[in-house]
């Protein structure tokens, strides 16, 4: 895996458009270190860590201080399986959530432990998805065990 640390310009540049996705504010963040791997990048900074997957930044699950910025829906147990193995969210398999807006990043967190487990987009609002008793309302975007939980266990900060 290539890693390298991008410069102050190019670290301003790359947070200005997280922070433009993401329709938050981020921390000041002095240097990113940018590691490729295959069909997308994982970016860490001090108090940030996310992926990019073509022009899409996600937050990294593992990032509880920028996942708990996010809106979320809670899955049942039955879902938790799935959503470790890359599938898109049911509606019937939301217990709860949050208010969203269609394409917004959503966080899907489990109901016993409340751990996240993946990041997706909203295909649906918030309030759409109330009228509603099937379907796809979140697609899947990054989940535990997928190649960038598994790259990021192999980096040393």
């Amino acid at each position: 895996m290539k890693s390298n640390l991008i410069s102050k310009s190019e670290t301003a540049e790359v947070l200005s458009k997280v922070s433009s996705q993401w329709k938050m504010e981020l921390p000041k963040i002095k240097n990113l270190k940018i590691y490729e791997i295959e069909e997308g990048q994982i970016i860490i900074g001090e108090g940030l860590t996310a992926i990019k997957i073509g022009e899409n930044y996600l937050p990294f699950l593992s990032d509880s201080q920028t996942l708990s910025r996010f809106p979320s829906v809670i899955v049942d147990m039955g879902a938790v399986k799935f959503m470790c193995n890359g599938a898109n969210v049911m509606r019937p398999g939301i217990k709860s959530f949050g208010e969203f807006e269609k394409d917004q990043i959503v966080i899907i967190i489990e109901e016993s432990q409340k751990k996240s487990l993946a990041v997706g987009r909203a295909l649906v609002s918030s309030n759409e998805m109330a009228q509603m008793n099937k379907g796809i309302v979140v697609e899947n975007l990054h989940y535990i065990s997928d190649k960038y939980w598994e790259a990021k266990k192999t980096i040393k900060d």
